[in-house]
């Protein structure tokens, strides 16, 4: 029987951590779906739109030799991509085990037959940490001056 895992997730500002979580999934599974996140579902779940866009984080994220497919997840529920994609065991990070959101994603899922497995959250995992800091870095330069041009 084939394993088909599914490693969701907005992938902007791509990073080592990215990296690793779709390494680690692809080692839990036959065959990886890396699911991206589409710019109007991070606007509505997060409040915020990517730096990046879709089309450019499906392109890198399908790049990687060890994602077998991806896919733009459009609609808010988790539940709903598996309808539309048919996985066996969805990966998260633990920073959702124990909590609402995490209890509700591990209760749809067993009613599917989903394993619901969770890998170490750390800040190396996320693009807020990474955000956080380019903001910081961006508050803390100057913007830079239009000169005249002289002959």
């Amino acid at each position: 029987m084939t394993i088909i895992g599914y490693a969701p997730g907005a992938y902007d500002l791509f990073h080592i951590g990215h990296l690793n979580i779709l390494r680690h999934a692809a080692e839990h599974c036959d065959h990886l779906i890396a699911g991206v996140v589409s710019d109007e579902m991070l606007l509505q779940t997060k409040g915020r739109l990517p730096m990046v866009p879709l089309a450019e984080r499906l392109e890198i994220v399908r790049s990687l030799r060890f994602v077998d497919d991806v896919h733009a997840e459009v609609v808010p529920d988790k539940i709903d991509t598996w309808r539309q994609v048919r996985f066996d065991v969805i990966f998260k990070g633990d920073d959702w085990r124990g909590t609402a959101k995490g209890e509700r994603l591990e209760r749809d899922f067993a009613a599917v037959g989903v394993e619901v497995r969770y890998f170490p959250y750390t800040m190396h995992t996320s693009s807020t940490a990474l955000r956080k800091a380019l903001a910081a870095v961006e508050a803390s330069v100057p913007a830079p001056r239009a000169h005249a041009l002289t002959s």
